[in-house]
């Protein structure tokens, strides 16, 4: 199963430093610092939101079609790590 040491690797960075899991996850956005956030206030809420974070990329990783989650403001977790098809910047 591709993707298994990596998705092993993630939980074990989350199970130290959980906002560290969150910045592999969504890079510098808003998740992450709501994780910070969460760490500061108290080091289980933050585990709580890193965990809920990487559930919801994963499940979207494997389904063909992401469902959306609430609380998740990063598009990159949204859909999975997959790059959504945008007429940004086009010509045509």
């Amino acid at each position: 199963m591709p993707g298994t040491l990596s998705m092993i690797c993630l939980i074990l960075v989350t199970l130290f430093i959980p906002p560290l899991g969150v910045f592999f996850l969504s890079g510098c956005s808003a998740d992450l610092v709501i994780n910070i956030c969460l760490t500061l206030l108290g080091y289980l809420p933050g585990h709580v939101h890193a965990f809920y974070l990487e559930y919801v990329f994963f499940r979207n990783r494997r389904s063909g079609e992401p469902r959306y989650a609430r609380g998740v403001y990063s598009d990159r977790i949204q859909h999975g790590g997959r790059h959504q098809r945008s007429d940004y910047g086009s010509i045509a």
